[in-house]
């Protein structure tokens, strides 16, 4: 009898240390018993542990009863904070923003206001898609991480909204260097695009005054100039070439380091030596 004594001593005790491990896994039966109690306290007591076991799907669930139910009690800031960062876990980023700016707004003083106020604007970075797609929310993310750099200078988050801001402000960069590539790579079919190129290529270059690929851009306005005087007709072609030499001595005192001038001392040999022909054609 002693050794059927043993076991059931044993499942006994593995029996009632078995009911969180169980819903941690999922199992439906326990966790609905932990969702419909009204035992509040036991409640939160399970969540804190879904969540510090990484179970944000089931925490999120017992955090949602628990925030309608425990508005302004001594635990309401922390429910409310973790209830925000599950939605963050589980890639929820649009449920997660509005949690997060809604405890800046609810807890304005709270040692974790500024945490916060990062984390809104870290779910707009990570909804910032591909640069081929719409960049609302890039766009978003710079100004969210601008405007937390501004109320929060001291804030050791700092660093990293400096980062970010520098990567959205890359691919809105190439998205636009994308778009205007679009028309110079479309030349063949309208030279009208030449024009459209050598435009949105200086739209570029203003917009992004400290490109490291400003010569790149610049490159791009004398070949689309270049291309678009020799096509153009005879009345106007001596001033648009004109305007291909201007360009290429500009380029040559904004960069003079560059790799690209010996590719520019070319094209502004070509539009002189059409002008010079021009000018002996015309006496």
């Amino acid at each position: 009898m002693k050794p059927l004594f043993l076991v059931f001593i044993l499942l006994t005790t593995l029996g009632s240390c078995s009911f969180f491990k169980a819903s941690t896994k999922g199992q439906p039966t326990n966790f609905n018993k932990i969702l419909k109690s009204t035992d509040y306290n036991f409640k939160l007591q399970m969540a804190e542990k879904y969540y510090l076991n990484k179970d944000y799907n089931h925490a999120q669930m017992l955090y949602d009863d628990l925030y309608r139910v425990m508005k302004g009690s001594e635990h309401f800031e922390d429910i409310w904070y973790k209830y925000a960062y599950c939605a963050y876990y589980l890639k929820d980023y649009i449920n997660a923003e509005n949690l997060f700016k809604g405890f800046v707004e609810a807890f304005p003083n709270s040692a974790k206001s500024d945490e916060m106020d990062y984390m809104r604007a870290y779910c707009f970075y990570k909804q910032s898609p591909k640069f081929q797609l719409d960049q609302t929310n890039t766009t978003k993310a710079m100004g969210f991480m601008q405007a937390f750099i501004a109320q929060h200078p001291n804030s050791d988050k700092v660093k990293e909204a400096t980062d970010i801001i520098e990567k959205c402000r890359a691919k809105l960069e190439e998205k636009d260097f994308e778009s205007a590539k679009l028309y110079y790579n479309l030349r063949e079919t309208n030279p009208a695009y030449l024009r459209a190129a050598s435009i949105t290529f200086n739209i570029l270059m203003n917009n992004y005054p400290d490109s490291q690929f400003s010569d790149e851009y610049k490159l791009y306005i004398v070949k689309s100039e270049y291309l678009y005087a020799i096509q153009s007709m005879e009345l106007k072609k001596k001033d648009r070439l004109t305007q291909v030499v201007t360009d290429c001595n500009d380029f040559n005192d904004r960069f003079p380091d560059s790799k690209l001038k010996k590719e520019v001392q070319e094209y502004l040999d070509l539009a002189n030596s059409l002008i010079k022909k021009i000018d002996n054609e015309q006496t």
